[in-house]
């Protein structure tokens, strides 16, 4: 794997988290649709010897995105090459990637909805035509002439498929929704995590990992590492549930998965907005969290859990979330100041 631009991870978690990436589609836990889809795929492309057909993948974030982009070029046997959309700044910067790709190569860009305009239009030809467009010059004596790659596999992921320009969109051949987990393939993946992480781990301490885990496996892997924590400091080093559970709790992490900045969110629209509607901006202020922080990380929870509903005029707390926070609307109406976030 060549990580063309990397990220922020210490070198060690890097390596660990990369130990706990399935390598092939039938380690891969959950997404069956996709997993059936991508098999044929590959297949098809074997057998006629040529690059798989390019591949969108989006949903929120921590459902495995990335994995799956591995994952598809160790079935295929090629190299992948990762980065980003904010990292390609210039038109220049994406030439050179592409140029330097071999035959029926794996290009994985992340947050593919923030590329620029002008880098786009240089993906345009080389997802089609297996070319690129290089200006030679400026003013009227520049020129332009086109340039062979070869074949290539793009593999696109976002958080937020309605950005993507509809020009890049029809390009790619297959697009795929990634959903939540369930707790039974959660549970499978801990499992699959703990025996890589040599952590021992009861059953019912796996349970309720996965009930608190958003439905993410990214979640479910950063909770198992902090319970086997718990258990070597306070334990006999088996994560057993009550071991679960307290770890759970120090984060603050309750029975349905939400966290400490998901309660400051409902509690926001409930006490101060009377359940809302309120637009995103004014509650990213109110809890000084940045917008889209709330609208990629959070958010697709809390609307896929039933918590808060998307209207035209904002969002609007439901009442499974007065219900979980213990209060009555009229309560909340009556004492705009009153809750946990205000003590």
């Amino acid at each position: 794997m060549d990580r063309v631009i990397s990220g922020g991870m210490q070198d060690g978690d890097q390596t660990l988290d990369n130990n706990l990436r399935p390598q092939t589609l039938d380690d891969f836990v959950g997404q069956q649709n996709i997993k059936e889809n991508l098999k044929i795929m590959i297949q098809a492309a074997k057998n006629r010897n040529e690059p798989l057909d390019h591949v969108l993948l989006y949903g929120p974030p921590g459902l495995g995105k990335t994995t799956l982009a591995n994952i598809l070029s160790n079935e295929m046997g090629v190299n992948v090459k990762i980065t980003s959309g904010p990292a390609i700044e210039r038109s220049g910067d994406l030439a050179a990637i592409l140029t330097n790709l071999k035959e029926n190569d794996v290009f994985f860009i992340d947050e593919i909805h923030r590329l620029g305009k002008a880098v786009e239009e240089v993906l345009y030809p080389a997802m089609e035509d297996h070319a690129i467009d290089i200006v030679l010059g400026k003013g009227p004596a520049a020129r332009s002439i086109r340039l062979k790659i070869p074949p290539f596999t793009l593999i696109g992921a976002t958080t937020r498929y309605s950005q993507l320009s509809s020009p890049l969109r029809d390009r790619f051949g297959s697009i795929f929704r990634l959903n939540y987990y369930t707790i039974e393939d959660l549970q499978a993946i801990l499992r699959r995590s703990a025996q890589i992480l040599n952590v021992k781990v009861e059953e019912d301490g796996l349970k309720q990992i996965a009930m608190r885990s958003r439905g993410t496996p990214r979640v479910a892997n950063r909770f198992l590492k902090r319970a086997r924590d718990f258990a070597d400091v306070i334990g006999d080093g088996v994560i057993t549930e009550s071991i679960a559970l307290e770890s759970l709790n120090k984060l603050g992490v309750d029975a349905l998965g939400l966290d400490e900045i998901d309660h400051r969110l409902l509690e926001s629209i409930i006490y101060k907005f009377h359940g809302g509607p309120v637009g995103l901006e004014t509650l990213a202020a109110s809890i000084s969290e940045d917008s889209d922080t709330i609208m990629d990380v959070y958010e697709p929870y809390l609307l896929q859990t039933g918590f808060i509903e998307r209207t035209p005029r904002g969002r609007i707390a439901t009442d499974r979330a007065y219900e979980h926070l213990g209060v009555s609307r009229r309560k909340s109406k009556n004492n705009p100041i009153q809750g946990a976030l205000f003590d």
